[in-house]
C-alpha cells in the first residue's frame, strides 16, 4: 500500500484548502484500517485516528527547485542501522513565515523511475510534538522546477507505527531550525489539537 503525500490540484482559497486536507485525511485513516496497513492491529485504537496539527494555509508554500548540476550520492541511515543510498536532484528554496529555508530532494539510487522526490526532514517539533526521527513529504516531479510544499501533508515515516519497517533518517542537511506546526504528529503529543502554531 502506497499513503504517500499525494498531490493534488490547486486549492486557491482557504476553504477549499481546508475542505480538501480533510478529505484527505479521513482517506488516510481510512485506508490505515485495512489490512495491508502499516499499523499493527494491536496498536490501531491508540494510533487512529492519526493525529494532526490544525490545517495552516501559511504551511502551504511555493518552491522552486535549484537542480544540481551532477547529483550527489550519499549513504541515509535507517531506523533499523541500515544504510540506502540516495541521490540528491536538487535543494528546494521556499520561505515559511517569513524565513527563507532549503531542503535537499531526493530520489533513491536504483529506483525504476525518478517522477518522485522525497523530502524528508526534521524541524524544532521533532522529538517533542513530532516523530524524533522526522517526517516526510513526497513531491510528483514538475518540469517548470516550480512546486508547493505542503507541510500539512507532511507524515511520519511508517516505523513510527511499526519498528519492523526499515526508514531513511533525514540528513543533517535537511534539519529546519524552524518549528513546522503542520502536518502530523505523534499521538502522545501534548499540543492541544484545537491550537495552530
Amino acid at each position: 500500500m502506497t499513503m504517500a503525500a499525494c498531490s493534488s490540484g490547486p486549492v486557491d482559497n482557504e476553504t477549499g484548502f481546508q475542505s480538501d486536507l480533510a478529505a484527505f485525511r479521513a482517506a488516510k485513516d481510512q485506508a490505515f484500517e485495512q489490512t495491508d496497513s502499516p499499523v499493527p492491529p494491536e496498536r490501531r485504537q491508540a494510533l487512529l485516528p492519526l493525529a494532526y496539527f490544525p490545517g495552516s494555509y501559511a504551511y502551504r508554500v511555493p518552491a522552486v527547485l535549484r537542480v544540481e548540476p551532477t547529483r550527489v550520492t550519499l549513504e541515509m541511515l535507517t531506523s533499523t542501522g541500515q544504510r540506502r543510498m540516495m541521490q540528491r536532484v536538487g535543494k528546494l528554496e521556499f520561505s515559511v513565515k517569513g524565513q527563507s529555508l532549503t531542503l535537499g530532494a531526493f530520489v533513491e539510487v536504483g529506483a525504476p523511475n525518478f517522477d518522485r522526490l522525497f523530502v524528508p526532514f526534521t524541524d524544532l517539533t521533532s522529538g517533542g510534538e513530532t516523530y524524533p526521527a522526522g517526517r516526510y513529504l513526497d513531491l510528483d516531479l514538475t518540469k517548470t522546477g516550480i512546486y508547493v510544499l505542503d507541510f500539512n501533508r507532511a507524515y511520519n515515516p511508517y516505523c513510527y507505527y511499526n519498528k519492523s519497517y526499515d526508514c531513511p533518517i533525514p540528513p543533517r542537511e535537511n534539519g529546519l531550525q524552524v518549528a513546522i506546526r503542520a502536518g502530523e504528529k505523534t499521538r502522545d503529543s501534548a499540543v492541544p489539537s484545537g491550537t495552530a502554531g
